[in-house]
């Protein structure tokens, strides 16, 4: 076994890699780059090697780097987690013929497998079902809408070393081929370092499933059951979950044995997934093959109690697999939600900065699998809930990366049960100082078609066609919000008035009967008329009644927690509260379930004047162009007097590795240009002024 590993990547898989080697008594390094100098990994590990500026070209796809970095440490071992160069061959032929073990599969594997255009090749070669497509590298946009036109539309345009949803494309018709394939290449060029890029016809409705596979040094490779992957947007996974609701017991023998079949034809040792579209009659066809570990891992090893980072160290170190097919079991239900610094209601737009609050909720399961067998769930055998992350309270999210925070992975008896505790687990993840998709995977998770299991990839494009808005998180009981906030308002109340030294004649009264003004936005608002009885300080119980429903909320947490805890009639919840937003410092912001309100609570008096208050409406923007994210513009398409067709290109900003391309609504003139090609942009920084 191996005494000291170097772990090649960052953020949550770098932490977790670690998480295991300590478990096996291996000691590791981390790499970095400048913009990483205080990241989480970098402070987990046993010793650290700054690798050079932010930009991941510079850093972390630098292979001379990190071999020169194993070296230096006397690494006997370099684990690669994923993107960045996990499936890169010359990255691992290198590795292996500098003496050095390469904790994933062998560079013949990843030549053959993890090429999406050789695997593909491979698999047709083998009599595996593939989907139509063109599996040559394509040279030209136009030579695209050529291909394009024979395979008819729609068309899925992929980076061969793509992943992650980086440098992938669906197109519809002639132009958005066009454009599709030249994002496509960029973003595969400065994602992966390789530009290449092929086509194949994109199944619609269709499902994601994918099996995981385990090989050794020896000749045997299982299959560890499958992941259904098929909630996406864009392409890029947002909830995994083990088993899938899907396909039947023979679809999921027939689907791992293939996996299998292909494994061992390329020979193929570690942990690997092999992914499949399936049809409605789970009719199944290849897709590709991951040669590394995929981000949603943690719900396998929730089902199967297995570490797979430590059987990729295990393999690695030339041990043989300690289990046959037949002594792999499936137990219970996981799911994982991947938490992203995005903003969900402003069309999922990257949102970096600091993490001034960051409180996950309460988690049996650990990093490296620790926790994962039987007596060690919080509450009985399925109780576990486990957040991965390589992020920190007071750390920064910065531009130059993917937006995950953490992933966030439940465990349960059956679906529903895990449905129910990720709903749970959802309501007590605080994040604060960036915009979270948190209430995105709320309204997912609620969504009736979502809990009968009947979706599939287009399911988000489907349903939220229009992007994703305030009212599309529905709320069994919103005015259990109203009550809460009151219940908070007369808590707060409660503790002034105790406070000694008070001016006789001026002490601070406490009041039963309130009125909770609820923000609807744009200078419109709801007045409820609330009355908390019977409270109690002590047990931080109260009566609270709002028209005509009556709530007994029971809720311990402190006033300056923004977390709150308790019973509301007699049902268990978790919902969060906390006084002031950025436009009213006295209003509450109450949420739960990814529902929210802003809410402010006054006196009855108090809440008359309050209505005579002038609405300020905000500044027309409507001249400019602003930039929607932080982020770095690399291209403007208009000059001052050109005149601009809606939906034409106006500017391009690159943000967490992804190419955000800004359009124009409507027809306009292009009067000014504000901002400088290169130029690092904030949030709603001018770029354009129209006439």
């Amino acid at each position: 076994m191996f005494t000291k590993i170097l772990i090649a990547n960052r953020g949550e898989i770098a932490c977790r890699v670690i998480k295991t080697a300590q478990k096996l008594g291996i000691k590791t390094v981390a790499v970095y780059s400048e913009a990483d100098k205080d990241a989480r990994h970098v402070e987990l590990a046993d010793e650290a090697v700054l690798l050079g500026p932010a930009p991941s070209r510079e850093s972390y796809l630098v292979a001379d780097k990190i071999i020169a970095a194993a070296k230096q440490t006397g690494a006997q071992a370099i684990h690669p987690g994923y993107g960045f160069l996990s499936e890169n061959e010359d990255f691992a032929r290198r590795i292996e013929e500098e003496g050095i073990a390469f904790i994933g599969p062998k560079h013949y594997s990843i030549a053959a497998m993890g090429d999406k255009i050789a695997s593909k090749k491979l698999a047709n070669e083998a009599r595996v079902s593939t989907i139509p497509g063109h599996n040559e590298p394509i040279q030209s946009p136009e030579e695209a809408v050529e291909i394009a036109k024979r395979i008819g539309y729609p068309v899925m345009i992929k980076a061969s070393a793509g992943g992650g949803g980086k440098g992938l494309r669906v197109a519809f018709n002639d132009k958005e081929c066009f454009e599709g394939f030249s994002s496509c290449r960029n973003e595969a060029r400065n994602s992966f370092g390789d530009d290449r890029v092929f086509m194949e016809k994109f199944v619609q409705e269709p499902r994601h499933i994918e099996i995981q596979i385990l090989g050794d040094s020896h000749g045997n490779v299982v299959y560890l059951h499958e992941r259904e992957c098929s909630i996406q947007r864009r392409h890029q996974k947002v909830i995994e979950e083990a088993p899938s609701p899907f396909i039947s017991e023979a679809t999921r023998k027939a689907m791992g044995e293939q996996a299998v079949a292909l494994a061992k034809a390329v020979k193929y040792q570690s942990a690997g997934t092999v992914e499949f579209v399936v049809g409605k009659d789970q009719d199944f066809y290849f897709l590709e093959m991951n040669t590394r570990l995929q981000v949603e891992h943690p719900v396998t090893e929730c089902i199967t109690g297995l570490d797979l980072v430590e059987q990729m160290i295990r393999v690695a170190a030339g041990e043989k697999l300690g289990f046959g097919q037949a002594d792999i079991k499936r137990e219970g239900w996981a799911i994982e939600c991947r938490i992203n610094a995005e903003d969900p209601f402003r069309n999922f737009l990257p949102s970096t900065g600091r993490l001034v609050k960051y409180q996950p909720p309460a988690h049996a399961l650990e990093q490296g699998a620790e926790t994962l067998q039987g007596a060690a769930y919080a509450d009985g055998r399925f109780g576990g809930v486990r957040v991965d992350t390589g992020v920190y309270e007071g750390g920064e999210i910065p531009m130059f990366y993917d937006s995950m925070i953490a992933k966030l992975i439940v465990h349960g008896t059956d679906r529903n049960d895990a449905i129910a505790k990720m709903r749970e687990a959802l309501n007590g993840f605080v994040i604060r100082g960036i915009s979270s998709n948190i209430p995105f995977q709320a309204a997912l998770l609620a969504h009736p078609d979502f809990v009968k299991g009947n979706f599939n990839t287009g399911f988000i494009a489907t349903h939220y066609a229009s992007g994703f808005r305030a009212e599309d998180v529905p709320h069994d009981d919103p005015m259990f919000l109203v009550a809460l906030a009151a219940f908070v308002r007369r808590k707060t109340r409660e503790r002034a008035a105790g406070i000694s030294g008070q001016l006789a004649g001026h002490e601070v009264t406490i009041d039963s009967d309130y009125v909770v003004v609820v923000n609807k936005g744009a200078g419109k608002r709801t007045d409820h008329l609330v009355q908390v009885s019977e409270f109690r300080g002590q047990t931080g119980q109260a009566h609270v009644r709002v028209g005509e429903q009556e709530f007994l909320i029971q809720c311990q947490s402190r006033l300056n927690d923004i977390r709150l805890t308790g019973t509301v009639n007699g049902k268990p919840f978790t919902a969060q509260a906390e006084r002031g937003t950025a436009k009213n410092p006295l209003a509450y912001r109450i949420g739960h379930n990814g529902f929210a309100i802003e809410a402010t609570v006054l006196s009855p008096r108090a809440a008359e004047l309050n209505a005579l208050m002038p609405y300020k409406a905000p500044p027309d923007t409507s001249k400019f162009l602003l930039s929607p994210m932080p982020g770095l513009l690399v291209h403007i398409a208009a000059q001052p007097g050109q005149l601009v067709q809606a939906g034409e290109r106006l500017a391009v900003i690159e943000a967490m590795k992804m190419e955000n391309i800004l359009t124009a609504v409507q027809d306009v003139k292009i009067a000014e240009v504000l901002a400088k090609t290169g130029e690092s942009l904030a949030v709603d920084q001018p770029i354009l002024r129209f006439e």
